[in-house]
């Protein structure tokens, strides 16, 4: 289970602060507003946040909003839509400080990476290449000697161990992607 999966190439043990969030990819309006992408479950998520950071510097929020699962948001020191369009195809990131994450959830960045063994025979398989927001459920792909497309539900995934960098799973199949 996961609260935001926030994209971000890194290994399993991350600890890198600032997380990938959304991308500002419009206007909204003539007074400065900007329409952003979120890379997470929703866009009411990210209404909580005083502050972003663009390039790596913060910006802090005026008002926020969700508009058809965009969010709406409206930072200081942006008045217009010139200045606003400056910001155009910038990816807003948020402190991961500033998250305080339900127990048995985790940040996709945090996934990426991490190996995956077999329950029965505490194999490894390979690691987790891609994370795959579904309607139904998330499925992490997982590339080793295969690539595996594993559902992450209870019925397959005994025990997620963020800290120490690995996953447990049920393999079963015609889990593997070559696999009938």
């Amino acid at each position: 289970k996961r609260l935001c999966g926030l994209y971000l190439s890194v290994g399993g043990k991350n600890v890198k602060s600032l997380l990938d969030a959304g991308k500002i990819v419009n206007t909204h309006g003539v007074r400065g507003e900007l329409r952003v992408i979120p890379w997470c479950d929703n866009a009411e998520f990210l209404l909580g946040f005083k502050s972003f950071y663009i390039d790596g510097k913060p910006v802090y929020v005026s008002a926020s909003r969700v508009h058809k699962s965009n969010l709406l948001l409206k930072l200081k020191g942006v008045e217009d839509v010139n200045s606003a369009m400056l910001l155009k195809n910038k990816v807003l990131q948020i402190d991961r400080q500033d998250v305080k994450l339900p127990e048995g959830t985790y940040f996709i960045a945090d996934m990426i990476g991490l190996k995956v063994l077999d329950d029965a025979t505490n194999n490894e398989i390979g690691k987790i290449a891609e994370v795959l927001n579904l309607p139904a459920n998330d499925v992490y792909i997982v590339r080793g000697e295969r690539e595996y497309m594993i559902p992450a539900v209870k019925a397959f995934i005994v025990e997620t161990n963020v800290q120490d960098g690995y996953i447990r799973v049920k393999m079963q199949k015609g889990l593997a992607v070559d696999e009938d």
